[in-house]
């Protein structure tokens, strides 16, 4: 997956999270699809860095790959 894909993948995935967050109310399911985009952004966010950093080193972007969210979901600040 190329740079521009991912980017229009997050733009996609970040209008559906504004598009539930400007909901008057949330439903039970509402709230598991946020979970879930937050989740999946944050695997693409990690993707896009890892990409760009090998890019930097002179290395093969296409070697980076998208981590599990048990691993993107626990990074330290």
């Amino acid at each position: 997956m190329e740079d521009n894909q991912v980017l229009t993948h997050i733009k996609s995935l970040s209008e559906k999270e504004e598009d539930l967050y400007g909901k008057e109310n949330l439903s039970d399911e509402d709230v598991k699809q946020l979970h879930k985009i937050k989740v999946e952004l944050d695997q693409c966010w990690d993707f896009l860095r890892q990409r760009r950093a090998l890019r930097d080193a002179g290395k093969n972007p296409d070697k980076a790959a998208i981590r599990p969210p048990d691993i993107v979901e626990n990074y330290e600040e």
